[in-house]
């Protein structure tokens, strides 16, 4: 994992990790608490990938198990979101951009509905009943409803900032062109493509008589990159 990335994510792990334990646990709200420190591991893995998403899942899992007012075993967080880290990663592109939000809200769906059985169910195998008491349905509907609040407002922020300070020539959009051929692809969530223009100039006939070809113009063929 390169240095430009962890010093990224270290930052925003910290600052999520604060923001779930001293504002929005207090909160008081019915069944799961929103968990803002999932989120950012999302974004992250959408553009770092399955390595680096492990490793940011693990690290900022391990940082939430060692937190105070931490109630469960030391490394139980780190395993869930560095499998959810891992498994988010692999829904980057080759293209190394998402062209919507459907799939990274599918991500965040089926990441918060799979934190939400992977913490209890390793919690069960260290003889931590305390989602059977809570309910498990009621834990799940809520965690997935708070996460999907959020998401709009989390995921494509630190998606754009992770792609900025990554160096990324998908996130280039100064000079309108990448490194691939002069192609400038989209960018973000809702990108749609850029439309390029390539010139086919008609050649002269007549070989030796050295005489233009009459009633060609230069002819346009629309590219447009998905």
């Amino acid at each position: 994992m390169r240095i430009n990335r962890i010093l990224l994510a270290a930052p925003l792990v910290v600052v999520a990790l604060v923001i779930q334990v001293s504002v929005l646990a207090r909160l008081q709200l019915p069944g799961a608490v929103p968990d803002l420190l999932l989120l950012v591991v999302l974004a992250l893995a959408l553009v770092y990938g399955h390595v680096g998403g492990c490793l940011v899942g693990f690290g900022a899992g391990l940082l939430a198990d060692l937190a105070p007012p931490s109630d469960h075993a030391i490394g139980r967080y780190a395993l869930v979101l560095c499998v959810i880290g891992y498994v988010a990663g692999l829904t980057k592109p080759d293209s190394g951009h998402h062209r919507s939000a459907t799939v990274p809200l599918i991500v965040v769906i089926g990441a918060a509905i799979g934190s939400t059985l992977m913490y209890a169910g390793v919690g069960a195998l260290v003889g931590d009943t305390a989602a059977r008491h809570v309910g498990l349905v009621g834990l799940l509907l809520s965690a997935t409803l708070y996460d999907l609040l959020l998401a709009p407002f989390i995921v494509p922020l630190v998606m754009a900032v992770a792609r900025r300070t990554d160096n990324d020539p998908l996130a280039a959009d100064g000079s309108g062109q990448s490194s691939a051929g002069g192609r400038d692809p989209a960018y973000g969530w809702l990108g749609s493509g850029s439309g390029l223009k390539v010139g086919r100039i008609g050649g002269q006939r007549g070989g030796l008589l050295g005489k233009p070809s009459r009633g060609k113009g230069d002819r346009l063929k629309g590219v447009k990159r998905l």
